[in-house]
């Protein structure tokens, strides 16, 4: 089985989404490439047992791609192992009249992990320059007060969200957050079969939304605006990650990995040392305990 290395994966330069692979080729059946992923999502629960108690990093992962990209089922999979007080996960849909009363990035803002947990986002902050940027109508219901009709929002106006991003993430690491963002890279072809096994299993029926087919044409132009989304916001504090998504499987274990073995890098996360006072007296708790 091949390895997985993080660097045929990060986004470090401009890209062509058109070059980028959808299919990832581990020269593994999918029984290996699951036991793969039961290994890695195992060191992975034990790491953000250490990273609790040691408190100083959050870790914020970014799922973004298109439908049926296989978001969910991911999630699912890779943080299977994890201790539930330490992860906590967040689907994003459409602005709640709540959230649009605030800026854009409110409702991700307190959504953030606290130090020692694991915050995945399912969808994320990036919704504001894709869908909006495909559907700039949806701009008027933030009630800007500088957007005063859809001419507003122009390329001046996309200058400045994806400089606002960058500056929120900045601020993120600036922090302690550690940043991963995934773009779940599926071919259209992948998900016309997976489309269509929604409407094909009745099981999955509850899955299927004709609102899925009218986005579905407007791919050419979602795959400019992620294109450019990648290009301008993938930095050395909070780079991209391009996983091929045709195969499940393999998808899950790229990203368990890719976390797995960014964060082991970190040799300060370990356990803090108990102070001198309880170390010298860890046998008389001992003995009090073994007399009860």
């Amino acid at each position: 089985m091949k390895d997985i290395q993080i660097k045929d994966h990060k986004i470090t330069s401009k890209i062509k989404l058109s070059d980028l692979p959808s299919k990832l080729d581990l020269e593994a059946d999918k029984d290996t490439t699951e036991d793969a992923l039961r290994k890695v999502r195992r060191q992975l629960g034990k790491l953000q047992d250490t990273m609790y108690a040691h408190g100083k990093y959050s870790v914020l992962v970014c799922l973004q791609g298109m439908d049926t990209s296989g978001k969910d089922s991911l999630i699912r999979e890779v943080f299977k192992d994890f201790n539930a007080r330490g992860v906590e996960v967040m689907s994003f849909k459409v602005p709640t009249e709540l959230e649009l009363k605030h800026d854009y990035l409110w409702r991700h803002y307190i959504k953030l992990p606290a130090r020692g947990k694991f915050g995945v986002h399912n969808r994320t902050h990036y919704e504001n320059v894709l869908v909006t940027r495909v559907h700039p109508e949806y701009i008027l219901g933030e009630k800007l007060p500088f957007v005063k009709s859809i001419d507003d929002v122009n390329e001046a106006f996309w200058d400045k969200r994806f400089e606002q991003i960058n500056n929120f993430e900045k601020h993120l690491t600036d922090n302690g957050t550690l940043v991963f963002k995934f773009f779940m890279n599926l071919s259209k072809d992948e998900q016309r079969n997976r489309l269509l096994r929604r409407l094909d299993k009745q099981e999955k029926n509850w899955k299927f939304s004709a609102g899925d087919l009218k986005e579905r044409k407007l791919w050419d132009k979602y795959m400019d605006c992620y294109q450019d989304a990648i290009n301008r916001t993938s930095t050395d504090y909070a780079p991209w990650y391009n996983i091929p998504a045709d195969d499940k499987p393999t998808a899950r274990l790229a990203v368990a990995q890719i976390l797995y073995d960014t964060l082991k890098q970190y040799t300060d996360i370990k356990e803090p040392d108990l102070d001198d006072k309880t170390k010298a007296n860890l046998h008389l708790y001992r003995e009090q305990l073994n007399n009860e």
